[in-house]
């Protein structure tokens, strides 16, 4: 976006209106300080008196060059990347990464893994809308939503923190497969949180849903119509708030997806609360499916046997000089993938998240670029604030629920 401190008066004219040029309407700063911007964000707002007749968003405050830096990276090294776009979706990003690479060398993952991947994402995605939740709340003057919110956050970071290692940023699920098998006291802690988070939704529908001045803040607000979400080519909940059924676990089923039985929330008044109602439903879903995925889980191996592409167990390197000489190589000079070009995507808790990976035949990505749901998603704040309160501003800001990292790459 161009910076309007920098902008000629014929520039002016194609960002604003008329009226903004001869001084007849406002333009107002807003960020990129402002804490309810959820990131580095600037929006120039054009007012006529308290109403917003235009609002345009302007990025790129974070100048993090994460698609650049993993072209330099081999295929294994550029994986720890994708954990820093969207913070808040650490677990798919790598997901999205590493099916985009396993479709570019044709690379198999067996069931085991498969199933993993699916109860860690939907923990993330559920983790994700918490923060959500809890934020959006906070925003509207609930500060006793944000503290639940995130106290059941904390059990979803504890079972992450289990399997990996690490809170948030894990790398935990790998090309083939996951790092290694989760441990003994994985299963019992994802069965405790299945059992007791359905009243913990109940619990943030009981403070919220019904709440007068919640109420007052989102329904009717924002309102996007089915033609222009998909005009502006936005998905996820904000997509489906609109009436367009359309998620990929669904629609184009990856890792298994089409064995678990879940339906898609989709509401059509496309408002702020539509928006609200579409992600607390998500919630419950993304239970029956962790609850499935438990029931099914496998026995057997997490990683491909393909040790082309995957490093040998860890259990081999101490017992095999082959196995340490094949670990070596894989993770100095990397994997050389074969030439061509791919697009993979999955249903992130933002909407539909893409990779584009292409190869030149070496141990490097030729080009890798992701599509972000937050991106497509942002810039819809246009449509949806046009016409309302410069008040209203704050929950339209939230009801998006975009990730600044997952912009600005």
């Amino acid at each position: 976006m161009v910076q309007i401190e920098e902008v000629t008066l014929d520039q002016l004219r194609h960002l604003v209106s008329e009226r903004a040029v001869h001084g007849e309407t406002m333009l107002l700063n807003m960020g990129p300080q402002h804490p309810s911007t959820h990131g580095v964000l600037r929006l120039l707002l054009e007012l006529d008196g308290e109403i917003i007749v235009n609002c345009i968003p302007d990025i790129g405050y974070l100048h993090t060059g994460i698609e650049k830096n993993m072209e330099a990276k081999t295929y294994q090294k550029a994986e720890v990347m994708t954990d820093r776009m969207d913070y808040l979706n650490p677990m798919g990003n790598n997901l999205a990464y590493c099916m985009a690479v396993e479709k570019l060398v044709d690379l198999d993952v067996p069931p085991r893994a498969q199933a993993l991947r699916v109860i860690l994402v939907e923990l993330q995605r559920i983790a994700s809308h918490l923060v959500w939740i809890g934020t959006h709340a906070l925003d509207l003057a609930a500060m006793s939503m944000f503290m639940y919110a995130f106290r059941e956050r904390e059990q979803i970071l504890d079972i992450f923190e289990l399997v990996s290692g690490q809170r948030m940023m894990t790398t935990y699920i790998r090309p083939g497969g996951v790092w290694r098998d989760v441990p003994v006291e994985f299963e019992a802690m994802v069965r405790e949180f299945v059992r007791t988070f359905p009243k913990r939704v109940d619990e943030y529908e009981a403070l919220l849903t019904r709440n007068p001045f919640f109420l007052d803040r989102l329904l009717g607000i924002g309102r996007l119509s089915k033609e222009k979400a998909l005009q502006y080519g936005v998905s996820g909940p904000i997509l489906r708030a609109s009436g367009v059924e359309w998620d990929l676990r669904k629609k184009r089923p990856y890792m298994g997806y089409e064995q678990y039985d879940f339906n898609v929330p989709v509401r059509t008044e496309g408002d702020n609360y539509a928006r609200f109602l579409v992600r607390v439903q998500e919630m419950r879903e993304s239970l029956k499916i962790i609850e499935q995925a438990l029931n099914k889980l496998p026995m057997g191996p997490v990683r491909s046997n393909n040790r082309k592409f995957v490093p040998p167990p860890r259990s081999e390197i101490g017992v095999s000089m082959e196995a340490l000489i094949h670990h070596f190589v894989l993770w100095t000079e990397g994997f050389k993938a074969p030439k061509g070009a791919i697009y993979s995507a999955v249903e992130s808790p933002r909407g539909e998240l893409g990779v584009y990976l292409e190869s030149d035949g070496g141990t490097k990505p030729y080009r890798i670029h992701m599509r972000t749901p937050s991106f497509e998603n942002l810039f819809v704040i246009a449509e949806l604030a046009r016409g309302h309160l410069i008040a209203d501003l704050v929950a339209i800001i939230g009801s998006i629920d975009f990730v600044l990292g997952d912009i600005d790459r």
